[in-house]
């Protein structure tokens, strides 16, 4: 449905639900009836709350079987100023609609219980809502065929799902119904490479597939053929059923004609569509544990069968200290986001040989491989190879893990050592002491008594407590005393201000959340993107106005390997960002932004493992 179709329905709910006094504050339900409601297909539940322009807090238990979904949620308030012989009338109605997106998996009608809804710190109840399910037709100009790129696999392989939608008719509105995607026995993800050219489809349900169409014959008939494809990344193991998947179109059953015969000639007849849903069928697919005998250091999940290569540049003419630009490619299967930044501090060699930064670029996708890049400096004569990088995986063909290692790279190092106070003053240097030898005897033309001679001779201990000399040592040293001081007090340096930075990412971006809940609806998602980014670029050394929700995955990852929580802070991004872009709402409401708040304090405490 159109966006411009939303705001209709919502008006028109709104004006339904609208009461003569709006002093008290009711809280009621309904659901989008304006066109036929099949099984298996989404549909609009409404929560209209008079009285207040703010969202309540809803417990939606009582509809969790109908697997609902928040649909956006908007402020219809309205106000209205009348004038009557000079007097002036302001009036306001307070109206917020929560929206939300229920499916039925059966036929018939069905009762939607009321739910709890908490405004102001009251609560409500909302009124049932019956709702008349219908059941499509069935046509076999319609097909659908559901397969996994393995039966069985273990916990972490990744599991190619293919959906191959057949149809032979003129179609409109399609709608897919895909239970697997709603299931938390799986990561998902989509497929990094395809035999075809393929888009990134939403299925309105915030879970996209890369989609591709072709022309095919299926049964002896010219149909086209849609492909989704997605990636299944099982966490548990066991045998796991795969429910059956759904697609309900409109279908071309004919033509209808107008009874003006005006319009008949005129723009002839239109074409009637009439719904029409076809299944596939249940999978199973069995998930084995990984094992633990043999398991390698390093190992963080990686299952399939990779390979590793590295280069290096220059590596003649290396002197201790220059940049080396190292370049790391990682292959061989055809999924890779999986893949992390090479452990290269745990490499023995390399870590006691070579300087290297902290901070890491995002690895890049180039021909079939997922490609890092890192610079690291000589820091001794000794650093005249840059040793094989290890990776860890579980090759499920043979049932084993395997370890694969780049080969050694040879630099041409030219010697050098380390320059020491001693070098710079030079070999021949020796402090010169002379001696000051005091006149015991002075002249003697006209006196010949010694008692006239003043002795003139310098004594540090006797300017030390001398009055005259005093101001004259202590006003430097007073000065040069508060200047340390100061010094001491106020230094500060680019590590210690990044130090600062990363120690105070997670209050500043708690801070910055909590505040959320005060600020316009329509300006969160973009609020929430930007503390999101700049907690990463805080708290991990990033360009926070460059990053991505893939860079915010990978550097999560690199920090704390937990690959849950990684998904978590990425698809939340991604999905307010779409939200800034497109006819959609997230509602970040207080649940929301506490589940964020968690995510970011649960991050920040792994990282410091």
């Amino acid at each position: 449905m159109t966006y411009i179709k939303h705001i209709a329905i919502v008006f028109t709910l709104v004006a339904l639900a609208s009461a003569a006094s709006f002093a008290q504050t009711q809280v009621i339900a309904q659901v989008d009836s304006s066109k036929d409601i099949y099984v298996g297909e989404s549909f609009t539940y409404h929560i209209i709350i008079d009285g207040e322009n703010q969202p309540g807090q809803v417990d939606l238990a009582p509809l969790a079987k109908y697997n609902p979904r928040s649909a956006g949620n908007r402020d219809v308030s309205q106000t209205s100023i009348n004038i009557v012989n000079g007097k002036t009338t302001r009036n306001v109605v307070k109206r917020y609609v929560m929206s939300y997106s229920l499916t039925s998996t059966q036929t018939g009608r069905i009762e939607l219980s009321p739910v709890k809804v908490t405004v102001a710190s009251k609560t409500y109840y909302t009124n049932p809502v019956s709702v008349n399910i219908l059941k499509p037709g069935t046509t076999d100009q319609l097909a659908l065929e559901v397969t996994l790129s393995e039966q069985k696999c273990y916990v972490g392989q990744p599991v190619l799902m293919t959906v191959k939608f057949y149809f032979s008719a003129d179609i409109r509105d399609p709608q897919f119904n895909i239970p697997v995607f709603q299931s938390d026995a799986f990561y998902f993800e989509n497929p990094d490479i395809v035999d075809q050219p393929a888009k990134e489809y939403d299925l309105g349900s915030g879970t996209t597939v890369m989609v591709s169409q072709h022309q095919v014959v299926y049964k002896g008939k010219q149909s086209n053929l849609l492909i989704l494809c997605k990636i299944l990344i099982p966490k548990i193991s066991g045998q796991i059923q795969i429910e059956p998947a759904s697609v309900s179109t409109d279908v071309a059953v004919g033509q209808a004609r107008s009874r003006d015969s005006f319009f008949d000639g005129f723009f002839g007849s239109r074409t009637q569509y009439k719904r029409f849903m076809v299944s596939s069928q249940s999978l199973q697919l069995a998930v084995l544990p990984l094992p633990e005998e043999g398991k390698p250091n390093g190992f963080y999940g990686l299952v399939g069968r990779f390979t590793i290569e590295a280069s290096a540049k220059p590596v003649t003419d290396v002197y201790m200290g220059d940049p080396i630009t190292l370049t790391i490619k990682i292959g061989g299967s055809k999924y890779l986001k999986p893949v992390q930044w090479p452990a290269l501090e745990q490499v023995s060699e390399l870590a006691a040989n070579f300087k290297m930064p902290t901070q890491k670029a995002s690895p890049t996708i180039d021909n079939g491989f997922k490609v890092f890049t890192q610079t690291i400096r000589p820091d001794n004569n000794r650093a005249n190879v840059i040793p094989s990088i290890p990776l860890a995986y579980f090759d499920p063909e043979t049932n084993s893990y395997s370890v694969a290692k780049t080969k050694p790279i040879k630099l041409d190092l030219k010697p050098s050592r380390r320059l020491t106070a001693a070098d710079i003053e030079g070999k021949d240097f020796a402090p010169i002491n002379k001696e000051v030898e005091a006149i015991k005897k002075g002249l003697s033309a006209n006196y010949e008594s010694p008692d006239v001679l003043e002795n003139m001779s310098f004594s540090p201990a006797g300017a030390l407590i001398s009055p005259g000399y005093a101001p004259l040592w202590a006003a430097p040293l007073g000065i040069l005393i508060l200047s340390s001081v100061a010094k001491l007090l106020t230094s500060t340096s680019p590590e210690k201000v990044t130090a600062k930075r990363r120690r105070q990412a997670r209050n500043k971006t708690v801070n910055q959340l909590k505040k959320i809940s005060s600020t316009d609806t329509t300006q969160r998602n973009e609020l929430v993107v930007s503390i999101m980014k700049r907690y990463i670029g805080d708290r991990f050394d990033k360009m926070a106005g460059s990053l991505t929700p893939d860079d915010c995955y990978d550097t999560i990852i690199t920090a704390t390997k937990d690959t849950e929580n990684a998904d978590k802070f990425r698809r939340t991004i991604a999905e307010c960002e779409t939200a800034r872009y497109a006819s959609i709402n997230v509602n970040i409401d207080s649940g929301k932004i506490k589940d964020i708040i968690d995510l970011v304090c649960d991050i920040e405490k792994k990282s410091k493992k």
